[in-house]
């Protein structure tokens, strides 16, 4: 019986330069791309009584609160939007983006001991946390359209977006998670370097959504608070919020330099986001 002997030749090499990205890698580990998917989905709901029932839960409940204290309460003007609609379709945005920056913020940190065990490509870590909560958002986007439809029915003078708005409602989501992973990829770069900066992030992320659009409409910004318009104006979630809302309210208020100006800097802080990981993942293990 013959035999015949197989050689390998493994090469090892350096990578040459930050911006490379190992696409091989990515392909030939995509199983462990939605393996860790399945986990960050599972851990997160896992011995809760509720379970993923949390995920209609809580932008329910936060709805309600918003409608109760700052349309009712506060009085603060919604675009003659319903005050149920206006706040569930900002928040669609913004949940997105806080869950993707929230998850991954820490990505470095909380997975050494992984990193230190086998090598994969590290940038699948936060793409995994970044596909986990399209998950939510996909579900609450179903739980928005329920509400939309009952309020219709109940509220017939209620105007939606056109069909072009609507066919836009992906362009502003996309956007939502290049700011969300981008932010997520600096700052889990920033905390491999220094760790004080992981306590602050839950800080950061409530101040951000305050100076963003969530609870008080663009329009407003301007009458009520305009010496911090340029910062609204700055703020790269500021579009997404306002855009969703456009999407399906046909509510908003976006002009052509605003949507230059924000898709610039959501493209600027993914692409920054990616060449800092990218340069800081290659040494952290030998660091942490």
């Amino acid at each position: 019986m013959n035999t015949t002997t197989v050689q390998y030749q493994i090469h090892i090499r350096p990578r040459r330069s930050f911006w490379e990205v190992d696409w091989q890698g990515l392909c030939h580990y995509s199983d462990l791309l939605w393996l860790l998917v399945r986990r960050d989905f599972v851990s997160k709901y896992k011995q809760t009584i509720l379970g993923p029932a949390w995920m209609l839960i809580q932008p329910l409940a936060t709805t309600v609160v918003f409608t109760l204290v700052f349309a009712k309460m506060a009085n603060i003007s919604t675009n003659s939007s319903p005050p149920a609609l206006f706040y569930m379709s900002g928040l669609l945005a913004w949940n997105l983006f806080a869950q993707i920056l929230g998850g991954s913020g820490n990505v470095l940190q909380n997975n050494a001991h992984l990193f230190g065990k086998v090598y994969f490509p590290r940038i699948i870590v936060p793409l995994a946390n970044g596909i986990s909560a399209v998950i939510p958002f996909a579900i609450q986007l179903v739980l928005f359209f329920v509400i939309y439809a009952f309020l219709g029915a109940t509220q017939p003078t209620h105007h939606a977006g056109s069909w072009f708005q609507v066919l836009a409602f992906p362009v502003f989501a996309l956007q939502a998670v290049l700011v969300g992973l981008g932010g997520a990829l600096i700052f889990s770069s920033l905390t491999a370097v220094y760790r004080d900066l992981q306590h602050l992030l839950a800080f950061i992320v409530q101040i951000w959504m305050y100076l963003t659009p969530v609870i008080v409409p663009l329009s407003q910004f301007s009458e009520r608070w305009p010496k911090w318009m340029w910062l609204v104006q700055l703020n790269p979630m500021t579009v997404p919020v306002e855009g969703m809302r456009w999407s399906l309210l046909g509510a908003g208020s976006l002009t052509p330099t605003s949507l230059a100006v924000s898709w610039s800097m959501a493209l600027a802080i993914f692409f920054a986001g990616f060449l800092w990981f990218n340069k800081i993942e290659r040494s952290y293990v030998d660091q942490a």
